[in-house]
């Protein structure tokens, strides 16, 4: 699995790197951070993920899962639902975590300048919103958010779900009551630490290769 730590596309947020890996190996995965590029223009972060997906699968990768947090998530979702030829920049499943999902609202701005700018146009907004980008090809995701977070409202993951029922793409969606926002395992943090748990048993299903349809479920403790 390939870790992309959040941090509005201007810094790499260390809680949501190394310790999410190490949770991941614990697991029995395989599992390492990628530093994408900062500061940078789209598509340089996508296609700098692109490449370390052809470099994993040139190294043997089968199956290859994306787990992203805010920004990171953001790009982990670009990488799994933007059109590409190339079968060796497939994403198998995605794991998000209170992920920006829609450069066409106005919540997270700071993020959406940097990798768009400040004039981005209405259709190059609408080219890295994943909801308008999921097709019925699109590989299986697990999201959770939480219904406090003020500066990636759950509507992105809302957004983003309504996108992925519509085209019948598996999914399973965790909206927890309480918590801000940045995470990352949450230990401590009341009912959302149960993320890592439930998304332990979707993450074994989906690396074992298995294409069961998973229930959207809100969970609101």
């Amino acid at each position: 699995m390939i870790v992309l730590p959040g941090g509005g596309y201007s810094t790499h947020v260390s809680y949501e790197a190394e310790p999410i890996a190490e949770w991941l190996e614990e697991l029995g995965l395989r599992a390492s951070v990628f530093r994408y590029p900062l500061q940078a223009r789209h598509p340089v972060p996508l296609e700098a993920l692109r490449g370390e997906l052809r470099q994993r699968r040139a190294g043997g990768a089968d199956r290859i899962g994306i787990i992203g947090f805010s920004a990171g998530g953001h790009l982990a979702g670009l990488a799994a639902v933007s059109p590409s030829t190339d079968e060796r920049e497939s994403v198998d499943f995605v794991v998000l975590g209170y992920a920006i999902t829609s450069m066409e609202t106005e919540t997270y701005r700071p993020a959406r300048a940097i990798l768009l700018g400040e004039d981005a146009t209405p259709e190059l907004r609408r080219e890295t919103s994943l909801d308008a980008l999921v097709t019925p090809s699109a590989p299986p995701f697990f999201i959770w958010h939480t219904a406090e977070d003020i500066y990636v409202p759950p509507e992105h993951t809302y957004r983003l779900a309504r996108a992925l029922a519509v085209n019948e793409v598996p999914h399973t969606v965790h909206v927890f009551a309480h918590g801000p926002h940045s995470l990352g395992l949450a230990r401590g943090a009341g009912d959302v630490e149960m993320w890592t748990t439930l998304a332990a048993s979707w993450i074994a299903e989906r690396s074992r290769g298995e294409q069961r349809q998973i229930g959207l479920t809100r969970s609101t403790p």
